[in-house]
């Protein structure tokens, strides 16, 4: 569902595969839950800064160039992604599938947590809750790198998202 609310396209992709796309999205959640939190002083208008918060997350894998080379460890959790994303398609293996979706439900759960904390304007759970999310993504993105090094040598069109650095001159 998210993938489809975020409408991304080859161009799309190809931006986020950016390590300053990545990072600064990764660098979002406590945003969005310090948004949330707001509502203690903001009220309502605490929608304000979660909405900027959303479209921040829309408009990121939007706004920076695509790299020149994608054999990073950031660009290679997106391309696990797309892979992860297009399972359907081009079967994974169990392994991958189970771990991505086990890293998912605990993220998902921290989420809840630390929204909830937000709500309640209760630091513990917000805190807490934030550190498992955010843990819990970290490590389904290690994954989605694992699987997209797994895939590229079992689907080609994969492959040639990899574009590797220059070597260095001295």
């Amino acid at each position: 569902m998210a993938a489809r609310l975020f409408r991304m396209d080859e161009q799309t992709w190809e931006r986020h595969a950016s390590p300053w796309s990545v990072w600064t999205r990764v660098a979002s959640l406590p945003l969005l839950l310090a948004a949330i939190w707001s509502h203690a002083w903001l009220g309502l208008w605490a929608l304000a800064p979660v909405a900027l918060v959303i479209l921040w997350l829309w408009l990121n894998p939007r706004l920076f160039p695509a790299p020149a080379r994608t054999d990073t460890w950031s660009a290679r959790a997106t391309f696990g992604e797309r892979v992860w994303l297009n399972r359907k398609a081009v079967p994974i293996p169990d392994h991958h599938a189970r771990a991505a979706n086990i890293l998912t439900a605990v993220s998902a759960a921290g989420f809840v947590v630390a929204l909830v904390g937000a709500l309640l304007n209760d630091w513990l759970p917000t805190v807490a809750g934030g550190l498992i999310a955010w843990f819990a993504k970290m490590w389904f993105c290690d994954r989605m790198v694992w699987l997209y090094d797994e895939m590229k040598n079992t689907h080609p069109p994969y492959a040639r998202w990899l574009r590797a650095g220059q070597k260095e001159v001295r």
